[in-house]
Formats: C-alpha cells, sequence, structure tokens
C-alpha cells in the first residue's frame, strides 16, 4: 500500500513536466507547412507567384514552408484529401471536388475579395465572325482543365443557360488543360473560340502577351464564387487561425503586402466559407461533372 501511495506521490510531482514535454512535442509536430495549388498556369508561373508568399508564411507561422507542385486539378485535390499537403489554392470546383472525396472534411478559409465575383471570358480571333455565344455552334471551343471553374465548369454552365450544348452543337470540344493555354490554343488558331478567367486574360494583356485587337473577348459571364485557400479539418485550430490571419493581414499599402497582392492578383484577402460554394456545386451537378 505504501509503494503505491509513493508512486502516486512521484507521479503527482513528475505530472508538470511530463506535460510541459508533451506540449512541446506538439509544438513541434508542425514543423513544415506543405503547400500546393491547381495547375491553372505554367509550372514556372505558379513557383514564381508563389515564392514572396512562402517566404511571407514561414515569417509568420514560425514554420518552414515547402512548394509542392502537382501534375493536374485531380491531384492537387487527392493532395489535400489524403493530408499529403497542408494547404491547397482551389478553384471553387476543386473545393468542391475535395470537400465531396473527403466527406465534407475541408475548409475553405480566405479568398481574394476579387473571388466574391469572379467571371470568365470567352475569346476569339478578331476575324473569325464570332460575336456572341449563338456564333460558336458549328465552331471549335477550347476549355482549359476539365476541372477548372472559370476554365469549364462556368462556362459550360453558361453556355447551357444560353441554350447551347457544347457537346452536340460545337463542332468539337477540347481541353488545354490552363488558361494560358487557351489563349495560345485561340491565337495560333488551333481553335475558333475558347473559355478561360478574366483574370489571367487581363494578365497576358496588360503583358502585352497578347494583342486584344487580334484576339478579342465577345462574352464575359456574370460573377460567381471562386477561387480559395483550403485546408484539411485535421489542420490544428491554432495553426488554423494564425493562417488565415496572415492572410487577412496582407496590406497592399506595406512594400511586402504590395508585391504578394500583386503577384496573387488581389486587392485584399477575405474570410470565406463553404456554403459560398454551394452555387458552384449546384452548377457541377447539373452539367453532370460531379462524381
Amino acid at each position: 500500500m505504501m509503494f503505491r501511495l509513493l508512486s502516486v506521490g512521484r507521479a503527482a510531482r513528475l505530472l508538470p513536466s511530463l506535460l510541459l514535454g508533451l506540449a512541446a512535442l506538439g509544438a513541434q509536430a508542425q514543423t513544415v507547412l506543405r503547400v500546393t495549388a491547381i495547375p491553372d498556369e505554367s509550372p514556372t508561373e505558379l513557383a514564381r507567384k508563389f515564392a514572396p508568399l512562402g517566404q511571407y508564411l514561414e515569417s509568420k507561422l514560425g514554420v518552414k514552408v515547402e512548394w509542392t507542385p502537382v501534375t493536374d486539378y485531380a491531384a492537387a485535390v487527392e493532395t489535400l484529401v489524403n493530408k499529403k499537403i497542408d494547404l491547397a489554392w482551389f478553384g471553387g470546383f476543386t473545393f468542391v471536388q475535395a470537400s465531396v472525396r473527403s466527406g465534407g472534411k475541408v475548409i475553405p478559409l480566405v479568398q481574394r475579395e476579387e473571388d466574391e465575383k469572379f467571371r470568365s471570358v470567352f475569346i476569339t480571333d478578331a476575324g473569325s465572325g464570332i460575336a456572341k455565344l449563338e456564333d460558336l455552334k458549328g465552331r471549335t471551343l477550347s476549355f482549359g482543365s476539365q476541372s477548372s471553374t472559370s476554365g469549364h465548369l462556368m462556362p459550360r454552365s453558361f453556355l447551357l443557360a444560353a441554350k447551347i450544348d457544347p457537346d452536340a452543337d460545337l463542332k468539337r470540344v477540347s481541353f488545354s488543360g490552363a488558361h494560358d493555354a487557351t489563349i495560345a490554343a485561340v491565337a495560333s488558331g488551333k481553335v475558333d473560340a475558347g473559355a478561360l478567367n478574366i483574370s489571367v486574360w487581363e494578365k497576358f494583356v496588360a503583358e502585352k502577351k497578347v494583342d486584344p485587337a487580334q484576339v478579342k473577348v465577345f462574352f464575359t459571364t456574370p460573377g460567381y464564387y471562386d477561387y480559395n485557400w483550403t485546408v484539411h479539418t485535421d489542420m490544428p485550430v491554432e495553426l488554423r487561425n494564425k493562417l488565415q490571419q496572415a492572410f487577412l493581414a496582407l496590406d497592399a499599402n506595406t512594400p511586402q503586402g504590395k508585391e504578394i497582392l500583386g503577384l496573387q492578383r488581389a486587392t485584399r484577402f477575405v474570410p470565406t466559407q463553404a456554403s459560398n460554394y454551394n452555387g458552384i456545386r449546384a452548377a457541377a451537378e447539373n452539367a453532370g461533372l460531379l462524381k
């Protein structure tokens, strides 16, 4: 009996040290933040855009940040669902796919202010004779990736709303894989028209990588919710909150904030929530694209 009492007493004295040790282990558990993004632009461009943001997040979170490129949209979804990465830049559709695949175990933290009313554009050669969506009948069209919100799902949705079935009414539908590739396909004459996100289009025009007198926008969609930064629900709440606050703290009035937000093509980041993407989910179900 005396032995048991002494053991309990000793355990009581050791308990504070044990708890401190466990706390230290917990703090060290997340030493690397692994980040990826849907490959909606070239790998070199995605890496260039992320570099200053990665350095910023390291300074705010006190952990190493690793950029992990993926080959396609589906891989971006699977890496987060399977917790092989911690933070993913998703389009609205890929967020919905990740939510379905994980049984609701992913959380969108922030989106750019621009993503609250994002848009897609349809482009064509200025001499094609295409001036409205109805003119696409019997012509060729390139979407971006099959899993792209702004390069496929929403353009397809607006075509269907205009009583145009891309698979039945167009001569041929193809998928370029990325927004910049769609611009290239139209500019080179490989297709009569293309659909892509307005942000990439405006960047190409601003950087004079495309001449709007030669390749023109003939239709701009209404706004919809799109891109966001998403994490798995298993990420510790404290880290999740610090990560969200880091994005929200980016300020275009500071040199660092101006550089990062400029590369992300954002005015600022704002909080978001899963329910914002209910419209995307409904559009995907209506188009038969959500499995």
